[in-house]
Formats: structure tokens, sequence, C-alpha cells
């Protein structure tokens, strides 16, 4: 469970715009579902998501007679954790063996995120073993490497420039013959042009799929929650060419606005399976959806 202090860093402002605009209203009206509508749109819900929550709660109003603002603020987590509970699929898959690709842009803290699940599988007592196959980024085998030494990981990598399906080619080899549990696969975030970079992702998976068809997959698309709606865009894109199965949210530690969260799950049907919160290694949580809402409403 996360701190109050950690709750109300990770949904930046959101939460206290919303106190605000109930603040010293002895009922709500209109007036405050238009204010509403206006915090939620610069707090990164989308306009289509934006509208369909507060259809839903003018809706929830008018049928069961609310007017504190107490009860509103139970009714709106209500309404957001129906928009973006998705049951299980939140988890992380358990079964092993597991392939875990991870995919997204450069600079969105995928590395990072890399370590930190690797640190928290191997503390549940899983093997893990990571591959690194962005070889185009200066140093991402060096970084990749440090993270494996601090979590006490074995990290295959080849030379810069290498062929990244080469890398995954053997780091699968390895797993295999050593019987890890997971292997986790850093890939290129950015190469010459989109077609290049979508392109490796095919050709990574088909190296998965033919080598090791008996591992579990999971396919991870890490991205910036500071980046707000842009996040929205890289979805679409990597949507296209990975069967995207989970969302890791970095940097939801303050300087997000927190409601991208709302958007990518409800427009995407797509769950969100981790949020970064900070910069420990611990600091990489598993997301609760009931836990979310209900800090919407926290102050």
């Amino acid at each position: 469970m996360l701190s109050e202090g950690k709750k109300r860093s990770f949904l930046g402002k959101l939460s206290q715009k919303i106190g605000d605009a109930l603040m010293g209203r002895a009922a709500v009206d209109e007036e405050f579902l238009e204010e509403l509508e206006e915090i939620l749109i610069t707090s990164d819900v989308g306009m289509d998501t934006t509208m369909n929550i507060v259809e839903m709660l003018r809706e929830e109003i008018r049928n069961n007679y609310i007017t504190a603002p107490e009860d509103i603020k139970k009714a709106l987590a209500g309404i957001i954790e129906k928009l973006i509970d998705k049951g299980e699929a939140h988890r992380l898959c358990e079964d092993t063996p597991l392939v875990i690709l991870m995919i997204g842009i450069n600079g969105g803290g995928k590395t990072t995120s890399i370590g930190k699940i690797a640190h928290k599988l191997k503390r549940e007592g899983k093997t893990v073993m990571l591959a690194a196959a962005d070889t185009f980024r200066a140093a991402a085998a060096e970084q990749l490497s440090i993270w494996g030494e601090r979590v006490g990981i074995n990290v295959v990598k080849h030379g810069e420039g290498a062929d990244p399906s080469a890398v995954i080619y053997d780091a699968i080899q390895s797993a295999k013959a050593k019987n890890i549990d997971v292997l986790i696969c850093d890939t290129a975030g950015r190469l010459q042009n989109k077609k290049n970079l979508m392109d490796e992702l095919n050709k990574m998976n088909k190296v998965i799929g033919r080598e090791f068809p008996e591992a579990s997959r999971e396919n991870l698309l890490v991205l910036d929650a500071t980046t707000g709606k842009n996040a929205v865009s890289q979805v679409k894109e990597f949507g296209d060419v990975a069967d995207i199965t989970g969302i890791v949210l970095t940097k939801l530690d303050g300087t997000a606005k927190g409601g991208i969260v709302i958007t990518i799950a409800d427009e995407f049907d797509m769950p969100v399976k981790f949020i970064g919160v900070g910069e420990g290694l611990d600091d990489l949580r598993e997301f609760d959806p009931a836990e979310f809402a209900e800090g919407i409403t926290y102050e």
C-alpha cells in the first residue's frame, strides 16, 4: 500500500483541484460539473473519457439524489474505478517461463523500470535474466548491466550496433539452459524512422515465438506520465505492431497530472500494471485501481 504522502504525490494536483472545486459548496450543481470537466481535461484525461465521467456522475446525482460534496467524492471515485479496473489483467503473468518484452521511446524510464521489475521478481523468489537488445543507443547495454549488477542478475549483451534479434536469440538459449523463470528484454526506443523501429520489434517477436514457444509472454509499454497526452499517441503507434499486454507508467511522482492513467485504461481498454512513484528500487508499484480512484478525491 502507498503511504498518504506517496498517494498525494502520484496523483499530482488532480485531487487537490477537485477538493477545491467542492470546497464551501452546500450542494453540487451544474456549475460544479462544468468546473469538474475542465479540471479533468487539464489533468490529461481525454475529452471523450471526461465527457463520459461527467455524464455518469450527472446521472448518479440525479438517480440517487446526491447533494453532499462528500457523497459526490465517493460517487466520482466509484465511476473512475469502474473505468480503470481491468480485473486480473493488472497483474503481471505469474506463469513461468515468462518472456517480458519492454518497449517504449527513449527517455521514458524503460531501463530503470526493467531494473525495478527484475528486483521485484527476484525478491519474490524467481530467477531472472536480462537481454540488452537496445543495441542502437549508445551505452544502453552498459546502463542495463549496471542495473543487473545492482539487482544481482545476469545480462546477455552484444556490442553496440549488433542485431537486436541476435541478442534475444542468445538470451533465450541461455535462459533455457539455466532454467531461468523470467527473461526481460530491453528494446530500442528510437531508430532512423518509425518503420525501422517497428520492423525490429516484429523481428524480435518472431524470434521469441520461434525459439521459445513454450514461454508465456508480456509486452509492456513504458510511458512517461509527464508527457501527458503524447502518451496516447505512443499507445496507438506501438499497439499497431505489438500485442501490448499492459502499461508501465513512470514518473507519477508529483510532476505528472495523473489523469493519463484514466485515459489509457478507458480509451484503449488496457491495464496499467505498474506505476513509478520515485527513484528507489521499491518505487515501482503494482497498480491498484481502487486505491487510485480513492486517491482522486484525497486531499
